[in-house]
């Protein structure tokens, strides 16, 4: 009798209100609470204009720089205020001997200036940001992929086969991330890696994917076991056991939808740390491989110019910085608004 008293009380406006909230999936919901996030939605624009940025590094080498930034260009020139200017200028600094790389123009061509090679920085940072997305992006889904697999079979099923994959998941985390990722990259970087009826070169992208892909796994399979096994002995599941469910419909009706979204709050910050460790293996030359170009080897390119022309080295590095931070700040938010104990920020 409160209760309705209570539900009486309420004004139209909330009463509606009220009845729209129980009507939204939960999908939805989330959908609404990450929009609400001032933070998670400025970081989701910002990646999305990285992204948009080293999508278009054709059209800024073909019709801005109009130069290609895989080629050296040592005897090149430039128009700057007027004058065409060699890109590899006379050496100022000791003796006078050598040349020194063009500083940034800040406009159109050699925008950020040139490389030890005379190539443009600018552009290369978008084609090296398109190889490092594309590589973070795919072995992002590719661990994730494992890791479900893993992590569900192993929790749900037990027995023999929960001993086998939690035995394989922990041979894999006994290995210090980076030191298994360079001697795989080592062993494999100069040969080919056949999987199956599936043959990866050895200058191929999906090499570093691969690796970077695997070494991770562990570190998602776990907790998802974690969850499956919570969820195996939960009381929905134990009813629908009782009921003489089929185990696989149990699986996909009742698991998996749980599942999932631990997944998705995985995917931004997964996707940020595989940045980072493409990026590490890159620069030590053995993820990317040449004529491709990475963040990781554009900072690698500026090594030896640090302190006569560190925008070499300092624009990929603010680049992958960026980038990991709106992944982080979005990752934030997305877990907030799937997690139904994180408070309401209106």
């Amino acid at each position: 009798m409160t209760a309705e008293a209570d539900i009486s009380q309420d004004s139209p406006a909330e009463r509606t209100g009220i009845r729209e909230r129980s009507g939204q999936g939960p999908w939805v919901r989330a959908g609404r609470k990450l929009m609400r996030d001032r933070a998670a939605v400025i970081a989701g624009i910002g990646f999305l204009l990285i992204v948009l940025m080293c999508l278009l590094a054709p059209l800024y080498a073909s019709q801005i720089a109009k130069n290609d930034p895989f080629r050296s260009n040592l005897s090149g020139k430039i128009l700057v205020d007027g004058k065409r200017v060699p890109v590899m200028q006379p050496s100022t600094e000791g003796l006078g001997l050598g040349v020194t790389p063009i500083g940034p123009t800040w406009r159109g061509a050699y925008f950020l200036g040139a490389d030890g090679q005379g190539r443009d920085v600018f552009a290369r940072l978008l084609y090296g940001g398109r190889n490092s997305l594309l590589i973070a992006g795919a072995a992002t889904i590719l661990c994730l992929v494992l890791a479900a697999f893993c992590g569900v079979v192993s929790g749900f099923a037990g027995g023999v086969v929960d001993i086998v994959l939690s035995r394989f998941l922990d041979l894999l985390w006994a290995f210090p991330v980076y030191l298994l990722a360079i001697s795989l990259s080592i062993v494999l970087i100069n040969q080919s890696l056949v999987i199956g009826p599936f043959t990866i070169g050895s200058g191929s992208l999906l090499l570093p994917i691969v690796i970077i892909g695997v070494i991770y796994v562990p570190y998602v399979a776990r907790p998802i076991r974690g969850q499956v096994l919570s969820l195996k002995h939960s009381e929905f599941v134990l009813a629908a056991e009782g009921l003489g469910i089929p185990r696989w419909r149990i699986l996909l009706r009742d698991i998996l939808p749980n599942v999932s979204t631990t997944l998705i709050v995985f995917m931004p910050l997964m996707m940020a740390l595989n940045i980072v460790t493409e990026s590490s293996l890159s620069f030590l030359s053995v993820g990317v491989q040449p004529p491709d170009a990475s963040w990781g080897t554009v900072i690698q390119d500026g090594l030896s110019l640090l302190y006569t022309r560190p925008a070499v080295s300092l624009a990929p590095g603010i680049a992958i910085v960026l980038t990991v931070l709106t992944l982080n700040v979005l990752g934030d938010g997305v877990r907030d608004a799937l997690d139904p104990r994180a408070k309401f920020r209106g």
